[in-house]
């Protein structure tokens, strides 16, 4: 049997009856089911505000549109970024007018703060940390950054859905933070992310965004008593970007499980690392000390990588890639050859199969043929 990268992992049953029940009561768009996973989320982190949107990319567009106006950045201000993330990370700078600047990445595959420092500049306004596969690399050191020269923390947290330190969840000291639940994250639902400000009056303005501009969505309208629910007003162009109630519902069952299926997958990239300790001719990328990773990635490092891979699909075995450095395609070109570390790593980085169907002689199996293959 072929073991893919990922296979969501549905309570199928207790999604459907969550589902039968915004069916049954007609109401599947905003509000309802939204609500209740907007107030699960904020319980479960501790973070102050979360909104239930349709993607984490929107939620990138939406702080930087949110930022940009409520500051008077002007088009082309900078944002510093990864060049090693999927790419609708460095899409929603563009979106909103601003200008990527590409920083190097450190053994963790996050951005490096030394970098990061040599990449700050009068016009930088913002800056963008992603937790790739659940790792915080030196996150805490480039939140001091930020702090320190009044730069807005933007945390991508579309691989940190249950990410710890010291007990406590990621985000907290972001300006903003964005999670992703689309098919194949460690929360899935089919596709929709949560974004949590820090500010209230950030939040407040977020919702009205995400629903067109409308001082009040149709869920407020349809609770409110009186024959004036038309009278909303359109106070901005928004977009419309929310999460719905079908999304919700799935992700109220998953969240249930979150802590459970991330134990698993912490067992599992115990078990590669075992398998793999002391191999000389393949790496294992490392969680930073004190990180509770959320590991929805197992990343190794080896110096034959294309070769690795069509090895280990001739025996049905299917990995991937996370990710291909972003300077390499057209729109970020500009700073091709800037960052030296993220472009050896993306030659040579492979995502090993990581989901709740395998068991440890899968891993086994995996790490045979990696280690019989790999140079």
């Amino acid at each position: 049997m072929a073991v893919q990268l990922f296979v969501p992992n549905f309570r199928v049953e207790e999604c459907l009856a969550e589902i039968r029940e915004c069916l049954e009561k007609g109401w599947t768009g905003l509000g309802f089911k939204t609500v209740g996973i907007e107030t699960a989320w904020k319980e479960y982190t501790g973070l102050p505000h979360a909104h239930f949107l349709n993607s984490n990319t929107v939620g990138l567009h939406l702080a930087f549109e949110l930022f940009k106006s409520k500051f008077g950045w002007d088009n082309d201000d900078e944002v510093i970024t990864t060049p090693l993330t999927f790419v609708s990370t460095n899409h929603a700078i563009l979106y909103a007018g601003l200008k990527p600047v590409f920083a190097d990445v450190d053994d963790y595959l996050c951005l490096d703060p030394e970098s990061v420092l040599k990449h700050i500049t009068p016009r930088t306004k913002a800056l963008i940390f992603v937790g790739i596969g659940g790792n915080v690399g030196q996150y805490a050191k480039i939140a001091d950054i930020c702090r320190d020269r009044n730069i807005k923390l933007v945390l991508d947290a579309a691989h940190m859905s249950g990410t710890r330190v010291g007990g406590k969840h990621i985000g907290d000291d972001a300006d903003v933070t964005v999670f992703s639940f689309q098919a194949v994250k460690n929360l899935p639902t089919a596709d929709s992310g949560m974004i949590c400000f820090r500010e209230t009056e950030d939040d407040e303005r977020v919702r009205k965004l995400t629903w067109l501009g409308i001082n009040k969505d149709t869920y407020a309208r349809t609770a409110s008593q009186g024959a004036y629910k038309w009278m909303y007003d359109v106070e901005e162009v928004g977009y419309k970007y929310h999460g719905n109630s079908i999304m919700a519902a799935i992700a109220l069952v998953q969240l249930k499980y979150l802590d459970i299926d991330n134990a698993y997958r912490r067992q599992l990239a115990a078990w590669y690392g075992q398998n793999l300790k002391e191999k000389n001719n393949v790496a294992v990328v490392q969680t930073a000390p004190g990180c509770e990773s959320a590991q929805h990635l197992l990343q190794i490092r080896v110096q034959n990588r294309d070769a690795l891979m069509m090895a280990l699909n001739e025996h049905d075995i299917f990995p991937g890639v996370h990710y291909r450095d972003n300077t390499d395609y057209r729109m970020y070109a500009f700073a091709q050859g800037t960052c030296p570390n993220a472009t050896t790593a993306s030659k040579e980085i492979i995502s090993l199969p990581m989901h709740m169907r395998m068991t440890k002689s899968d891993v086994d199996l995996i790490s045979e043929l990696v280690i019989k293959y790999a140079r």
